[in-house]
Formats: structure tokens, C-alpha cells, sequence
């Protein structure tokens, strides 16, 4: 068995099908997995945690994880909580994580773009320049969900870019933590982590609380809420190209 264990629900298309065609298209499609229903949802929940803010994400979080909180900073969790995650987990767990990281490091400095510019014989001043963004978003899947690859994939690509903080939301229901997700943030020097999710945690990164900073840009995968709190916030954040996939080329730089 690996020493990170993920855990999906597997889907499965055979391309030899004659429906296959048919079955992709489906899958795909937006409108087959959020309907208006879900989108109402979101947009009121939005429209709360603009109004409310802090107030808003902890009544959310009361409801949805079942956790009885009273401040913000009871679902904050420091460089110290993800240093103690990183101490506790196994030898093997902490040598396949770093091993990631290492590697995901590696590829993306290779896609690192720089700035540059020219002056054309006239005078006039052309290029380009490439800065890191302020703040970046990490959304991660709690509960019975375990990405730590996830933290890596999208929090690394972010440092290496030059951003200079990295806020993680994952969602502890019943102040469940997955040990190898805090890990993981730990080895990619994610900056700070609340332990919130839904769609309340994606409008508190798109728009800022008393407690929860606004961010630039909000990566990482989650469930059809999320992913439709994302579509959004599209606009006042930027957002991975495929809300709804796992994983997507990420560009952290601002031109």
C-alpha cells in the first residue's frame, strides 16, 4: 500500500462503448451535476458571509461540520498545529510527501516565466513583467476526504511563483482533521489554515472577513458547492480554469 492513501470515487468510462461519446459529454456538462437549486444555495450563503462575515462563517460552520464555536480563532490553525502534524505522522508518510514535494518544486521552476522587456528605435519601451500575486486561496476537502497531494500541487506552484502568503481552508466536520493534509501544508509552507469549508470558506476568501483575509486567486478541488461558490466568485477572484476537476495548470503571476 502507498504511504499516501487517497481517498475518490473512482469513474470509469470505456472507450470502446457506443456511449461513450454520450457519457463524456455528460459527465462533463455543468448543468448536469449544479442546478438552480444548488446555485440559489450558494448565492445566498455568499450574499451572508459578505454581510456577516466572520459572524456568517461561524453560524455555517455551527450547521454544516456540527462544531460549537464561538470565535474565529478556534478554527485557526498555526505554522506550530502544522509542524506537530508534520512530528506525528509516519517516517514513511512524511519521505513520500517530501519526496512530492520535491518534485513538484522541481517541475514548476522549469515553467517559471520572467519578465523582460525592449526599447524599439523610436523610443517606445516594450515588455513584459511578471509579478507574483499578493495572497492565493487553497481550498481542500475535509471530512472522509484525504488530499494531501492536493496541498502540494496547488501550494507549491504558489511559492515558487514568488506568492508571498497561501491561505488554506479545509472543513473539519465535528473538528475531524486529516493529519497528512496539515502535513502536507507543513512541507509546502502554506501560511496560515482555517479549518472551514463549503461554500461559506470560498466566499470568505473571495471577499474577506474581520478574521479570514481576501485573497487573489482560489485553487483546489471540492464538492458541486463549492465548485459553484467558485463560478461565482469568478470575476472578483480568479479561479482554476476546471472548478469542478481535481487538478489544473495554475498560473500564480500577475503580467
Amino acid at each position: 500500500m502507498s504511504a499516501i492513501s487517497e481517498i475518490a470515487t473512482p469513474i470509469q468510462l470505456d472507450f470502446s462503448s457506443p456511449e461513450f461519446s454520450s457519457q463524456l459529454d455528460a459527465l462533463l456538462a455543468w448543468d448536469s451535476v449544479s442546478n438552480n437549486s444548488i446555485q440559489e444555495q450558494v448565492k445566498a450563503i455568499i450574499d451572508q458571509v459578505r454581510k456577516q462575515k466572520d459572524q456568517a462563517v461561524m453560524e455555517y460552520t455551527r450547521r454544516f461540520d456540527k462544531r460549537h464555536v464561538t470565535s474565529v480563532d478556534e478554527l485557526t490553525l498555526d505554522a506550530d498545529r502544522l509542524q506537530q502534524a508534520l512530528n506525528c505522522i509516519q517516517p514513511e508518510q512524511r519521505a513520500a510527501l517530501e519526496t512530492a514535494a520535491n518534485r513538484i518544486r522541481d517541475y514548476h521552476q522549469h515553467q517559471q516565466q520572467n519578465s523582460w522587456n525592449y526599447r524599439e528605435s523610436d523610443g517606445t519601451l516594450l515588455g513584459q513583467q511578471v509579478m507574483p500575486m499578493d495572497r492565493v486561496g487553497l481550498y481542500v476537502p475535509g471530512g472522509r476526504a484525504s488530499y494531501p497531494s492536493s496541498v502540494l500541487m496547488n501550494a507549491i506552484p504558489a511559492a515558487v511563483a514568488g506568492v508571498p502568503e497561501v491561505v488554506m481552508v479545509v472543513p473539519a466536520p465535528e473538528g475531524e482533521l486529516n493529519e497528512l493534509v496539515l502535513a502536507a501544508a507543513a512541507i509546502a509552507g502554506v501560511s496560515r489554515v482555517f479549518t472551514i469549508g463549503g461554500a461559506q470558506a470560498v466566499a470568505a476568501l473571495a471577499y474577506g472577513t474581520e478574521t479570514i483575509p481576501q485573497v487573489d486567486k482560489i485553487v483546489g478541488p471540492g464538492n458541486i458547492y463549492v465548485a459553484t461558490a467558485k463560478r461565482e466568485v469568478f470575476g472578483q477572484v480568479g479561479i482554476d480554469i476546471r472548478t469542478y476537476a481535481l487538478m489544473t495548470p495554475i498560473n500564480f503571476g500577475r503580467r
